[in-house]
């Protein structure tokens, strides 16, 4: 299965060629939230639009800059994965919305104990573990949660659950200086990189292993 995983649009739209053909031939589209910048659903539907004209397969999470109301329009139209627990051909996804509380107010954060219900609520839904995350925050004390070059600002509770449920693939943004790929146990955590200045990716996913290439627009 091939993915094209893209995080932290912040309101960029515009899709060049290239990247319209990645999409058309890959299997699916996972979107790690903050799809608009500081908007709500009118602001996110042209975009969303704009990407099913080359794939119908998407999955998303709203951000920590998006408007709380955001996840309900995402799961109103099918695509939305917040609190809840989904399938991509044989492999089973989970996704986590919003960022943990920022230094500055944005509109859609948790506390860790909430996010510890959210992900047990998506448990309660499957009849096993996911093999994919999507979740806007990173989880604590990896490559991808770090800002100002070392202080981890990722979610214990989300590190807590990839190490107890062994997923493949974690899909997560939020920090845009900390994109990048690591691991943590077996599964393969990405930051692709803010998509609003042109970073994505494109994941191999097998049962044998995952394969990450990053690029720029």
């Amino acid at each position: 299965m091939t993915l094209v995983v893209l995080t932290d649009i912040h309101g960029r739209y515009t899709l060049s060629p290239s990247f319209k053909e990645r999409v058309r031939r890959s299997d699916a589209v996972l979107l790690g939230g903050d799809i608009t910048h500081f908007g709500g659903p009118g602001n996110a539907a042209p975009f969303l639009t704009e990407l099913r004209r080359y794939n119908s397969a998407i999955l998303a999470v709203a951000g920590n800059c998006d408007a709380p109301e955001m996840e309900h329009y995402l799961e109103e139209e099918g695509v939305g994965i917040h609190g809840r627990c989904s399938t991509l051909g044989d492999f089973s996804v989970f996704g986590l919305g919003g960022s943990l509380p920022a230094p500055v107010f944005t509109p859609h954060t948790f506390s860790e104990e909430e996010y510890s219900r959210i992900l047990e609520t998506a448990m309660d839904q499957c009849d096993r573990g996911p093999d994919i995350i999507i979740s806007h925050q990173p989880p604590y004390n990896t490559k991808l949660d770090r800002v100002m070059g070392s202080r981890h600002v990722g979610s214990r509770v989300l590190r807590e659950f990839v190490e107890k449920t062994t997923p493949k693939l974690v899909l997560c943004g939020h920090i845009h200086e900390s994109s990048g790929v690591d691991t943590l146990g077996t599964a393969t955590l990405i930051n692709p990189g803010p998509f609003r200045h042109g970073h994505y990716g494109v994941i191999t996913l097998k049962r044998s292993g995952v394969k990450v290439e990053l690029h720029t627009l």
